[in-house]
């Protein structure tokens, strides 16, 4: 019986019926590349991405070209310089309004009740943007409108990971989210989740709604949304 072939097969990378199948390969990659793994062997890559050492050399060498990876002396691959053109060029462009109201706007219409990101601001708590519910009944913070720190579910979040010692905040820590009845108002509950960029906590996602339509198993989505735009934000949110 003829021996296994131990070599990849160059099976790994899902390709674009529509792009460039070395584009397909050099981005694959690029994207071995995280936080936790900034230096990798060429063996490493090879494995990773299933391509031959042939054509991962290849690759690698293009993006050498471009800067996009850097070769050091003791043959381990790094980012590159122009990685930080780009991020700094996305950083620019790309302002934080843009990425949060896509995601309020997706949690407000799974749940149907109003969605907001808040951020602290001073002893208080900003609503930076908010997508309002379409239900007749629902609260009316607008945008701009400044909010205790110390009430509320999204209040009690922004303090939670800002170093509160409580047990509340403990357990919001450990949970990473927070489902709240009446708190502020008593006619008016909310869930809410932290969110977190390169640097830690950002803000606040917070869901709204009437006592009478509280629904604590809405935190599975709030969280979801938090988690996903942390992640957009280049953030950790296992803090």
């Amino acid at each position: 019986m003829p021996k296994k072939s131990s070599k990849p097969q160059e099976g790994k990378i899902p390709m674009s019926s529509a792009g460039v199948a070395a584009v397909d390969k050099a981005l694959a990659i690029l994207r071995l590349f995280t936080a936790d793994q900034t230096e990798l062997s060429l063996i490493h890559i090879s494995e990773a991405t299933g391509l031959y050492k042939s054509t991962t050399l290849r690759m690698l060498a293009s993006l050498e070209n471009s800067l996009l990876v850097i070769k050091r002396s003791d043959g381990l691959y790094v980012l590159g310089p122009s990685i930080a053109t780009l991020n700094a060029a996305y950083q620019h462009h790309q302002s934080l309004e843009t990425v949060v109201i896509p995601i309020l706007e997706n949690l407000m219409r799974s749940t149907q009740e109003s969605a907001a990101f808040h951020v602290r601001q001073g002893d208080q708590r900003l609503c930076l943007y908010r997508i309002d519910s379409n239900q007749a009944l629902r609260d009316h913070i607008k945008v701009g409108d400044l909010l205790p720190i110390n009430k509320g579910a999204g209040g009690k979040v922004i303090l939670a990971f800002e170093g509160a010692s409580d047990k509340t905040s403990i357990q919001i820590r450990k949970e990473m989210v927070l489902a709240v009845s009446g708190d502020r108002v008593k006619e008016i509950s909310g869930i809410s989740s932290p969110v977190f960029n390169h640097e830690g906590l950002v803000g606040v996602i917070t869901l709204t709604m009437p006592t009478y339509r509280f629904n604590p198993k809405q935190a599975t989505a709030v969280k979801a949304s938090a988690q996903k735009l942390t992640t957009l934000l280049g953030g950790n949110f296992g803090l």
